[in-house]
């Protein structure tokens, strides 16, 4: 903790002065671009290492793409957003003026994950940089080898006290959390991120919560069905379903179940040809995660459902399993409840889509839902009466590669956005600013009162 804290002091003591030009904030963006191209193939590498398969293919398009579009975003909007903001001056206290001044927070500690370790955790730690604050880094020890890379390259391409990461288990992570960081960002779990919330609590550090849950899919009877589960499928199995908004469950209009499977079948075959020994196809993380997934599958067979498996779930070494569709899954299975973090499908049967609506919002706000139809009227009213962090119509994940659109969770599935001007201002304190001017209004409300104010007052009232 000694170690740590003297991490957090250096930064402290550097971001007090909170005057951080705008070049010096470009030029920290900047280097993390570099960084990444520069060392990009190599973190490509440390991943593949750390997962046993995933293809450097796969990382490109799962982690640096869409990093790297966030770089060009922000380096494109910085200035703009760095502006003081003028605010119009209500007519009882003009000429004064009125602007918000927008200042970096102070120091961001950033605690990051396993599934995609380095858009989850360079994203969210260029952000607040481009914002102008000091980043204390903490990603996953379940990624040892990209995790000691990226330590070692922004050691070499930054001060401690502008950026640094901090390496460790769930311990380190833990004490991490509890250190009295000006802004707290957190990706992972529902469950963990309920203890990081209370750990920064105790300090009153305001936080930010990425978490994950049980993001449903719509397809609705307009669909083209085909077309949908192709979508659904790449968003499901990308990275082996290993995605806080992958595609938890299907709500399938009843009766379509043989289609879907057989048109599940036909994307797969589209997308992975193989299974075992496909880089494009990832490794399940570690045994134990795999050893989860099995026993959430074995539930489900014994309490009756029908599994329907690609190809034989055959590949331990490689932990690369075969993605797998549920029917006839049965309130109460764990299959249901906890979100399943890998390449697992149930398929629920619905009669029309307000037994869809119903399903969707008796159980915690998801982090994504996904609709598929030609129907309009049907897709606004999901709109309108479901709740989730984000919506995709007609695909999946890919609200997440939109630098215009906020990205965060609501209720179980988290609080507060990033990504764009959103995580620009997440990271950021809005200083309110008020310049009073010699002929100051102001006075006609001091005492002694009498007649006068009551004159002034009936003024505002009607030309206010």
């Amino acid at each position: 903790m000694a170690d740590l804290q003297s991490l957090f002091d250096v930064q402290h003591r550097a971001s007090r002065d909170a005057e951080t030009p705008v070049a010096l904030r470009r030029d920290r963006v900047l280097r993390v671009q570099r960084l990444l191209e520069a060392h990009g193939a190599a973190l490509a590498a440390a991943v593949q290492a750390d997962f046993g398969v995933r293809s450097a293919a796969l990382t490109e398009v799962a982690d640096l793409f869409v990093l790297r579009n966030l770089l060009r975003h922000q380096l494109r909007h910085l200035a703009r957003w760095s502006r003081p903001v003028r605010v119009r001056t209500p007519i009882y206290l003009r000429p004064a003026r009125g602007w918000v001044q927008r200042q970096p927070l102070g120091v961001v500690g950033v605690i990051s994950p396993w599934n995609y370790p380095l858009q989850l955790s360079l994203g969210p730690a260029a952000t607040a940089l481009a914002a102008g604050n000091r980043v204390m880094l903490k990603p996953s020890e379940l990624t040892p080898r990209t995790s000691a890379l990226l330590a070692e390259q922004v050691a070499k391409a930054f001060a401690a006290d502008e950026l640094t990461v901090v390496q460790g288990d769930a311990d380190v992570a833990a004490r991490f959390s509890a250190l009295p960081f000006d802004h707290l960002f957190f990706t992972g779990s529902t469950a963990v991120g309920r203890k990081v919330a209370q750990a920064a609590a105790a300090r009153l550090t305001p936080t930010t919560l990425e978490l994950g849950g049980k993001s449903p899919c719509i397809v609705d009877a307009s669909a083209d069905l085909d077309e949908a589960v192709l979508r659904i499928a790449h968003g499901k199995l990308l990275n082996a379903g290993q995605t806080c908004i992958a595609p938890d469950y299907v709500l399938l209009p009843r009766g379509r179940e043989d289609d879907f499977a057989a048109a599940w079948r036909r994307a797969v075959a589209r997308l992975f040809p193989r299974i075992e020994g496909n880089p494009d196809y990832a490794s399940i993380l570690g045994a134990q995660h795999l050893a989860r997934l099995h026993a959430l599958l074995r539930e489900a067979r014994e309490q009756g459902a029908r599994i329907e498996q690609i190809e034989s779930d055959a590949a331990a070494a490689s932990r690369q399993m075969a993605p797998a569709l549920v029917f006839g899954a049965q309130a109460g299975l764990r299959l249901l409840d906890e979100e399943i973090f890998g390449p697992i499908l149930p398929v629920l049967p619905c009669d029309d889509s307000d037994e869809a609506i119903r399903h969707i919002n008796a159980r915690p706000r998801p982090l994504a839902l996904y609709w598929f139809g030609r129907d309009t009227a049907a897709r606004d009213r999901v709109l309108a009466r479901t709740v989730s962090g984000a919506v995709t119509v007609n695909d999946t994940l890919m609200h997440i590669a939109h630098d215009g659109l906020p990205f965060g969770g609501v209720g179980e599935s988290g609080w507060g956005a990033y990504h764009g001007e959103t995580g620009f201002l997440r990271f950021t304190h809005q200083k309110a600013v008020l310049a009073q001017r010699r002929w100051a209004t102001g006075s006609l409300f001091y005492p002694p009162y009498g007649a006068k104010l009551q004159r002034v007052l009936g003024l505002l009232r009607r030309f206010g």
